[in-house]
């Protein structure tokens, strides 16, 4: 078919290789504008920005969708689908009339559940033990649209929302593949009206543990926010990222380590963790990061 991609970050790339690899026709790519990063603040292009040039691939990355000169643009490619991912735009009424059959959407949830920005996250957070993805005709709700096909897959109970986001990319590369091969066979899907929940993005307060929540609480916080914010304390006054961890046993004071390498008392039950990074620091594993900085019995986080 002939395509129009819309992406932007990391997740979305693994979906447009699948595509090229598919023989679909790439009209173009849209996808965010390259924008200041690093120390040096050069402007860096997104992830599917550089991988669609190394494909070879017509890249865009109007800042907006809403002029008539955009949406003409838009038109002129002729896409008979549009398939969106993590694009980062509203797409006005205009860009959703345009293609064929519609305008695509890969949503890493089983929606109505965690429509939104961050629902690898929430899931996560929210101690979901499954989760998957959609695809759904787009329309101009957020994330309301009827789904044409959704695949389930389980949580693991120490899975990282970065483990979990490359799963579900390669889950939805998968996918998509599958909607479009099958397309004017699918049947539309309506969302049913309960089960509806919202996976609003993360907020920087989200990302301080409290060691006197319980421990199932505090792993969640910590795999559900890893690696970005990631969960954060503070030992010895200085702030300490925690990247990984798992549940464990035992009883303490909030925020005490009760046992070597680093099994920490929550406000019930305690948490090992797995994975630590200083500021300025690289991350590192337990074993690693306890050789230069001990983490022994009784000292205490906050």
């Amino acid at each position: 078919m002939r395509l129009v991609f819309m992406g932007s970050p990391d997740f979305s790339v693994p979906v447009l290789e699948a595509l090229v690899r598919a023989g679909h026709e790439i009209a173009a790519v849209y996808c965010q504008p390259p924008r200041p990063a690093g120390r040096g603040k050069k402007e860096r292009p997104t992830a599917v920005h550089a991988r669609a040039l190394e494909l070879g691939l017509d890249v865009r990355h109007p800042v907006s969708l809403k002029s008539e000169e955009a949406q003409k643009d838009f038109a002129c490619l002729k896409p008979e689908v549009a398939v969106v991912v993590a694009y980062g735009l509203i797409l006005p009424q205009a860009i959703l009339d345009t293609p064929t059959y519609g305008c695509l959407n890969i949503h890493a949830s089983l929606l109505p559940r965690w429509r939104g920005a961050a629902p690898i996250h929430r899931a996560i957070m929210a101690g979901d033990t499954d989760t998957g993805v959609c695809i759904m005709q787009m329309e101009a709700g957020l994330d309301t649209g009827p789904v044409l096909l959704r695949t389930a897959t389980q949580i693991g109970a120490e899975e990282t929302t970065l483990q979990l986001h490359d799963r579900l990319s390669a889950l939805g590369s998968e996918a998509i593949v599958t909607a479009l091969d099958t397309l004017p066979t699918l049947t539309p899907v309506a969302q049913p009206d309960t089960g509806i929940t919202y996976a609003e993005k993360i907020r920087k307060d989200e990302a301080r543990i409290d060691w006197t929540q319980s421990s199932d609480e505090i792993d969640r916080q910590i795999r559900g926010l890893s690696p970005f914010p990631g969960a954060w304390c503070e030992l010895n006054g200085a702030r300490l990222k925690i990247l990984a961890s798992r549940m464990s046993q035992g009883s303490g004071e909030a925020g005490e380590v009760i046992h070597t390498p680093a099994h920490v008392a929550c406000g019930s039950g305690a948490v090992e963790l797995l994975r630590l990074q200083k500021a300025g620091s690289q991350a590192q594993d337990i074993s690693e990061f306890t050789r230069g900085t001990p983490l022994p019995k009784g000292a205490r986080l906050s």
